[in-house]
């Protein structure tokens, strides 16, 4: 059934199976559970606990059956990724032994240690997962494994963010990206939101009005911005008042004192303009895709049929702010639903020519 797509059919096919076994069935009703999980997974069901997984877990290692107590925790492992939960998931892959996996979880186990090489933009450690994950996928002879560590490993060659500088605008994949980084430019990174120097980190996710001042000053750098077009691009105001210059004037004062690891702001007889610390060039890296519903698009993006409230736990946000966003997109027609009620998911066409491996949730910064 799970095969076939039917997934609420096979999650409840597994549960009358759980039941059905004894007190003294415990394996058994383990491995029920890991089923369960899975299918869960491909349903995007992403609000169980943890714990009951691990518990089965824990049930296999202590009957021997090593194979399907490692499949729990890659299983584990693949819902922390889908959370943005990278640090954790990262964690957890160290300490299964990859080694005694046979080629089919061999190839899943690399599959995510190579996305949690992507989403912390270490593509080298990526492409070598890749490889390790395509190995153990031919030697397994499942085709759809094949597929997706194919799929994988296109992602490396396809643009996954735009670099802005002095004016031009350049496509970059993500070993660019990576490069840009590591090159000491001053990167308004429009993908995480932020400002970043090499190993200096300045996160303004939680702070948009000061990382739209940040990134008018860096797309007019070396020159200035007028004082009416920063008023206008910040708090999106046509018409500005003394009021709207006094506050400028104080977020000004508040992005100063963000920035002053990694740069000045300076006025000028009209405006402000960015002057990087240290003879740094100033660089602006915006997504392939812009906007509100950016993040929510690269989460659906996957092909899979996502709930609501998965949604909202995979962006760390409200199920009223992810829904309105979601009508929003569905009147635009960039998503779509099925089902009703509680049994209602979304989907949306894939985004091809582009990986939108940078707009995926993560709750570390890059690095």
């Amino acid at each position: 059934m799970a095969q076939l797509g039917e997934y609420p059919r096979a999650r409840d096919l597994l549960r009358r199976a759980a039941r059905g076994f004894g007190a003294h069935e415990d394996l058994a009703r383990a491995r029920c559970v890991v089923a369960e999980a899975e299918v869960a997974l491909a349903m995007r069901d992403l609000g169980g606990s943890p714990r009951t997984l691990a518990a089965a877990s824990g049930t296999l290692e202590s009957h021997a059956d090593r194979a399907n107590a490692l499949h729990a925790k890659l299983i584990a492992v693949r819902r922390l990724l889908l959370l943005g939960r990278i640090d954790e998931a990262a964690s957890a892959l160290g300490r299964l032994d990859v080694q005694a996996l046979p080629p089919s979880l061999a190839t899943l186990a690399e599959l995510a240690a190579a996305e949690v090489a992507l989403r912390s933009l270490r593509t080298a450690s990526a492409e070598a997962a890749l490889a390790r994950a395509f190995d153990a996928a031919e030697r397994s002879r499942v085709s759809a494994l094949v597929a997706e560590v194919v799929e994988a490993r296109a992602a490396l060659d396809r643009p996954a963010a735009r670099r802005i500088h002095a004016g031009h605008e350049q496509p970059l994949r993500l070993d660019e990206v990576e490069a840009l980084l590591a090159s000491g430019a001053l990167v308004v990174d429009a993908c995480r939101h932020g400002l970043r120097a090499r190993a200096t980190w300045r996160p303004l996710a939680r702070r948009p009005v000061l990382f739209a001042l940040a990134r008018a000053l860096a797309e007019a750098w070396p020159g200035d911005v007028d004082r009416n077009a920063l008023i206008a691009r910040a708090f999106r105001i046509r018409r500005a008042d003394e009021s709207h210059r006094a506050r400028l004037r104080v977020e000004i004062g508040r992005l100063r004192a963000i920035a002053a690891p990694v740069a000045r702001i300076e006025a000028s007889a009209r405006g402000f303009r960015l002057a990087p610390l240290g003879d740094r060039d100033v660089v602006v890296l915006v997504p392939p895709i812009e906007g509100a519903q950016a993040s929510l698009l690269a989460l659906l993006a996957d092909g899979a049929a996502w709930s609501t409230s998965a949604l909202a736990l995979g962006l760390g946000a409200s199920q009223r702010t992810v829904q309105r966003a979601l009508v929003e997109l569905e009147t635009a027609g960039r998503v779509r639903s099925i089902g009703r009620a509680r049994a209602r998911r979304w989907l949306s066409p894939p985004l091809t020519g582009f990986t939108t491996k940078l707009l995926l949730p993560a709750v570390l910064p890059l690095g």
